[in-house]
């Protein structure tokens, strides 16, 4: 398994899916069967949100917007075929363009270069939601793959502990737990950094008992200088924040550590059969649950935006509309028609 660290090319798709095929080239090259990136790693994590008033940050949503990629577009197709060229399994974390709204997302692809899933967030952190919408229950799953029970979700869901249980009783073995950089408010906002976020997909190891595939991003100068327009905000944005990290079902620390400020790849050999030992002690969605006191409720459908009520009809029958004000009869309307409300 394979977990980048390594700063985005920032507001640039095109550069940015070139730098994501180079990375799964130089994944496969060392070995690993996955790869995972950061959370918004295309184009890049919106930290204006957090430095400035939504007004000031209005400058940077037409750019984000079309350097943000779609789940089925050109872009995700360039990925995937690299993904079938080296036989290797990526979980990208991206910005979501669909129709007008962005999503902070996931997809998920095989080592075939198909997309098994393209999730979203289920809600977006804070400011965040200046910025993106939020996905629904479909997109808390986890998926039978030849490496195992694979699993995904982005940041500060791994602070929900409901989203965390129906990802658990899905019997999740492997889980990617995409981060931006930690490098924001560092030193100012102990929940934000990395010592805690770690302690997070270290705990959600443990919980689950299952491997975590932790990737985070670096803040290099180029995002420094894009976003940063004053002495305080480049205080509140420094360089570095890279701390990606692999975990073991029983939380320990699998992989080496990078500097924070360095690129690169951390690697990790996993073994499945270990997660028997970590279940044998504890299993909290198995024989560790006391299901008589305390249970989820999951609605794993869909969530519509619209839905038809017309029952197939496509368009207003306006000419039975217009005969019945003018006194003619209306035709018989035959069973399974949709009915006209008015």
């Amino acid at each position: 398994m394979a977990a980048v660290q390594a700063a985005p090319a920032f507001l640039d798709l095109e550069k940015g899916v070139e730098k994501t095929i180079a990375l799964i080239e130089e994944a496969a090259a060392a070995g690993a069967k996955l790869i995972a990136f950061p959370e918004c790693w295309l184009p890049g994590y919106p930290f204006w949100a957090w430095l400035d008033a939504p007004a000031w940050g209005m400058q940077f949503v037409g750019r984000y917007f079309e350097a943000s990629m779609t789940a089925d577009g050109p872009e995700a197709q360039r990925i995937a075929a690299a993904a079938a060229a080296n036989g290797v399994w990526v979980v990208l974390g991206y910005s979501e363009r669909c129709a007008g709204s962005l999503y902070i997302a996931q997809l998920l692809i095989d080592d075939h270069g198909r997309i098994v899933h393209a999730r979203r967030k289920l809600k977006a952190t804070h400011v965040e939601r200046t910025i993106f919408g939020e996905g629904d229950g479909s997109d808390i799953r986890v998926h039978a793959t030849p490496l195992g029970r694979l699993g995904a979700l982005c940041c500060w869901e791994h602070l929900n502990p409901l989203t965390k249980y129906a990802m658990y009783a899905q019997d999740e073995q492997i889980h990617v737990a995409s981060w931006p950089s930690f490098s924001l408010y560092q030193g100012k906002a102990f929940a934000l950094g990395p010592e805690l976020n770690n302690a997070v997909s270290q705990v959600y190891a443990a919980e689950g008992q299952c491997f975590v595939v932790a990737p985070s991003a670096v803040v290099s100068q180029e995002i420094v200088d894009t976003v940063c327009d004053t002495d305080i905000k480049r205080d509140l944005l420094p360089l570095g924040g890279g701390y990606s990290v692999i975990y073991g079902p029983d939380g320990a620390l699998l992989s080496e550590r990078l500097a924070p400020t360095a690129e690169g790849l951390v690697y990790a050999d996993i073994d499945l059969s270990a997660i028997a030992f970590a279940k044998a002690a504890a299993d909290p969605a198995g024989h560790y649950s006391r299901p008589d006191v305390a249970r989820l409720l999951f609605n794993p459908a869909p969530s519509a935006r619209v839905e038809r009520l017309d029952r197939g009809s496509t368009h207003r029958d306006h000419s039975a509309i217009f005969a019945q004000e003018a006194g003619a009869e209306m035709p018989a309307q035959a069973e399974g028609d949709a009915k006209l409300v008015l």
